[in-house]
């Protein structure tokens, strides 16, 4: 369609609400997203010091409770021992009150958590520099188009490889690694039993391929138009799954030494979320000699990944919005406009995360807005309306027109039955089994907090419905007529040049075996 995620449902217009469900969702994202990216450059800034600050119990921002060395080992020998550490003294029974330094930075001095949603508190001055700062620099990579963008990419996407490379090997090197390792490759078959398990499964696979968002929709309208998009999807799911794979090596080896200096279960060392990027990684780079410099090399990896993942966000969101301006509306400075308000509106909303209770306005924005029920429920539909609106059959027909070859029938089957089956399936699961949101799995959110959570998330899933039954009442004749009307689809310009003709002319030009009328199919391509 060489369109926006918009335009490009314009094969069955009746539909076009996707295209605008998934605006909401990815400007969401881009919204909260960057609050990652934040919080890895202020780590990054705070990495240039002879002595990591999270690396020690001697700040202000520290409790009584902060302890550097867990000494479970002297505990096992004598139950009732006293630990020094320093100059104040600590008993067995305190240690299962003790907390890391690690843990009392993250909590304490970047977020200086509140004690509830309804606390907001004051702004964290430096966390809004470093916003300000983050999003300068995505407005200046993406405003001149995917160009620039992609060559910037070639080596923010390479690079985190170099360095996830040298944390596992130091990782695999450390007491418990293994025991780490073996608690991420052995599979709990129990836990099946739990929806969430299913929900966030589904769910991430969908938030990490970036399906449902647009985003891919929009940098493929910029391919040629018989690029194969066919063998870039079995690439992208390799490297994407693959990179996943071999960064959970890296991961539950230095969750495993980390448990065992702290002599708990693997389970308890860190919560999901932000806080294992910046609770178990910053805890292992500074064991490491020359920590400060590991350190800055690990944020600097965490923000070149989170700008790539930014980049594409916002370049999602801004061909769409572009696409809704025909020619005629030109501007020589269209498109940096554009990306400017995008950028500045999203940091307008992003105040409301630098404050104290930021955390729990970011966890609202990543449990409802841009993931779980609202990427399943916009995955159904575009499978329904591809296979069953358009036409599965049509659909290969026209990938087939694009690559010169037609895809697996698996393909077919997956867009008719097996994806909106396993979509609708994990999204009934979940509304069944729903549990209020908590942060921490202490803090128990407010009912007016889920309120707000459940509003995001219907902003974009009631695009679909609405969309669809204003198009329809707006329509003349019957329902027969309009619908016939509505689901036609409206070709570009450019389908006039690629569309390729009837094969029955092509016999009249080149009699003889049906291997002619491929080579003159391929040609005309």
């Amino acid at each position: 369609m060489k369109a926006g995620s918009i335009n490009v449902w314009n094969i069955a217009p009746l539909f076009k609400g996707l295209g605008y469900a998934s605006m909401v969702i990815v400007f969401f994202c881009n919204t909260y997203y960057i609050m990652v990216l934040a919080w890895g450059f202020y780590y990054l800034i705070k990495s240039f010091t002879a002595t990591l600050p999270w690396s020690s119990c001697n700040n202000e921002w520290n409790t009584p409770s902060c302890i550097e060395i867990f000494h479970h080992q002297d505990c096992k020998n004598a139950s009732f021992a006293n630990i020094t550490i320093g100059s104040s003294n600590m008993t067995c029974a305190d240690l299962a009150d003790a907390r890391s330094p690690i843990i009392e930075f993250w909590e304490n001095k970047v977020l200086n958590i509140s004690s509830g949603l309804d606390e907001p508190g004051k702004m964290n001055w430096e966390l809004i520099l470093c916003l300000m700062a983050v999003w300068v620099l995505v407005y200046f990579c993406v405003w001149k188009g995917v160009k620039s963008t992609g060559k910037i990419v070639y080596f923010t996407a390479t690079f985190p490889y170099v360095v996830l490379i040298i944390l596992l090997v130091r990782g695999v090197t450390l007491p418990g690694a293994y025991d780490g390792i073996m608690y991420y490759i052995k599979p709990n078959w129990s836990k099946l039993e739990e929806a969430q398990v299913w929900i966030d499964a589904g769910t991430q696979i969908f938030f990490s391929y970036a399906i449902g968002l647009g985003a891919l929709t929009a940098l493929g309208s910029y391919n040629r138009f018989n690029n194969d998009c066919y063998k870039d999807a079995f690439i992208l799911a390799l490297i994407n799954s693959g990179t996943s794979f071999f960064a959970g090596f890296v991961v539950f080896s230095i969750l495993g030494f980390m448990a065992a200096e702290q002599g708990v279960d693997i389970s308890q060392v860190a919560e999901s979320g932000p806080g294992l990027a910046f609770i178990a990684y910053p805890k292992a780079v500074s064991l490491m000699p020359v920590a400060p410099l590991w350190a800055a090399l690990f944020f600097f990896m965490l923000l070149l990944l989170g700008l790539d993942s930014q980049f594409v966000g916002v370049e999602g969101f801004v061909t769409g919005i572009l696409d809704l301006f025909p020619g005629k509306h030109y501007h020589r400075y269209k498109r940096e406009i554009a990306v400017a308000i995008c950028c500045l509106l999203c940091f307008i909303i992003d105040l409301s995360m630098v404050t104290q209770g930021g955390m729990y306005v970011f966890q609202l924005f990543d449990y409802y807005s841009a993931s779980g029920m609202t990427l399943l429920w916009q995955a159904f539909w575009e499978c329904i309306v591809v296979a069953w609106v358009y036409g599965a059959d049509r659909f290969m027909d026209d990938v087939a027109r694009m690559i010169g070859y037609r895809p697996f029938p698996w393909m077919k089957w997956c867009w008719s039955f097996i994806t909106p089956c396993v979509c609708i399936g994990i999204f009934l699961f979940h509304l069944v089994n729903y549990k209020p949101l908590t942060y921490n799995n202490v803090y128990v959110y407010p009912w007016w907090g889920e309120v707000i959570g459940w509003c995001l998330a219907l902003s974009s899933m009631l695009c679909i419905p609405v969309s669809l039954l204003y198009k329809l009442f707006r329509a003349k004749g019957t329902f027969k007529e309009r619908w016939a009307h509505l689901t036609t689809p409206v070709w570009g310009a450019h389908h006039l040049e690629y569309m390729a003709p009837d094969i029955k002319s092509l016999s009249s030009m080149s009699p003889g075996i049906d291997d002619n009328k491929v080579i003159i199919f391929e040609s005309v391509m």
